[in-house]
């Protein structure tokens, strides 16, 4: 094998450490103020899907997105419902065309979603696991 292909193998093969490396999981989050204290993956989903907009003691709930093409949305929705961004755009199409709902509100990154939960103990979102701190409560 000559040495230039040696050498593109390598580098290839690091560039894929380093990404792997760089991309934590995201984590669903409400406030620490939340009286919320868990919900099951299902929950979550539906909350994110516009299926459900109560948590189950009656509270609305006021889930926060993260915008689209953001590699935490990805991970996010990928993990969560199984869908990539492009399912994820064409279902939420369907679901504003029939009237039957809208997507959550967009903030551009984890700590603007931290922001919203401190604002609102009924906010729901979810950021990468690296920015978890006392001021929110992992769901899962």
């Amino acid at each position: 094998m000559p040495a230039s292909r040696i050498y593109l193998l390598i580098i290839g093969l690091a560039l894929c450490l380093v990404a792997e490396v760089a991309h934590a999981d995201s984590v669903a989050v409400v406030s620490a103020r939340s009286p919320i204290a868990s919900l099951s993956r299902d929950q979550v989903t539906d909350i994110f899907l516009g299926k459900l907009s109560h948590y189950p003691d009656g509270i609305l709930a006021v889930p926060i997105d993260q915008e689209e093409g953001s590699p935490t949305r990805d991970d996010f929705y990928r993990r969560l419902a199984d869908k990539t961004p492009a399912q994820l755009k064409a279902y939420w199409s369907k679901i504003i065309f029939t009237g039957r709902g809208r997507p959550p509100d967009t903030v551009a990154n984890g700590i603007e979603v931290k922001r919203r939960l401190a604002a609102n103990p009924a906010a729901i979102g979810y950021i990468d696991s690296t920015l978890v701190d006392a001021s929110v409560r992992v769901l899962f």
